[in-house]
């Protein structure tokens, strides 16, 4: 067999990750590796961005790459996105943040709050990232169902609403 075959290591990266996730992560990382080759190369990131309707730059496409530390195969994208989830703040953290945008512990937040600490706390978002952000946030009409969007944060993926 011609070209570069997925090296699996021996790393329990595997471990950190249940079967879901790791099947969730595996068709991500299908979807990117556009040339099917078993690695993630600059020219795959800039076809996904593309397949997106973003044009992104070969500075930016590179920078994405230097992020790793090797050939990018499924081992390392699992690795890559572990670290990513753990560098995030902890339930707790992001609840306690949430809760100071529902005063009356409802479980949402109305767009219109929510809009306005994005744009006027912290890191300030632009109007982009706040139409992506609700492209992908679960809803109850017109406000953000919170507790599922920690989950989103923090685990990738859609849930059901609780009841």
């Amino acid at each position: 067999m011609a070209g570069k075959k997925p090296q699996r290591s021996g790393s329990s990266v595997f471990a950190n990750f249940d079967q879901q996730q790791i099947q969730e992560f595996k068709e991500a990382f299908t979807i990117i590796d556009q040339d099917r080759d078993g690695f993630i190369s600059d020219k795959d990131l800039k076809d996904m961005w593309a397949s997106l309707g973003v044009i992104k730059d070969d500075a930016f496409l590179s920078d994405m790459i230097k992020e790793s530390t090797g050939p990018i195969n499924f081992t390392m994208f699992l690795t890559f996105m572990g670290d990513k989830l753990q560098n995030t703040d902890t339930d707790d953290v992001l609840q306690e943040a949430f809760k100071t945008l529902d005063p009356d512990l409802t479980g949402l937040i109305s767009t219109q709050n929510f809009t306005n600490a994005l744009t006027q706390l912290g890191d300030r978002f632009s109007k982009e990232e706040i139409k992506q952000m609700y492209d992908v946030a679960p809803m109850k009409g017109d406000a953000v169902d919170w507790k599922r969007f920690i989950k989103l944060i923090k685990y990738g993926g859609d849930f059901e609403e609780e009841s």
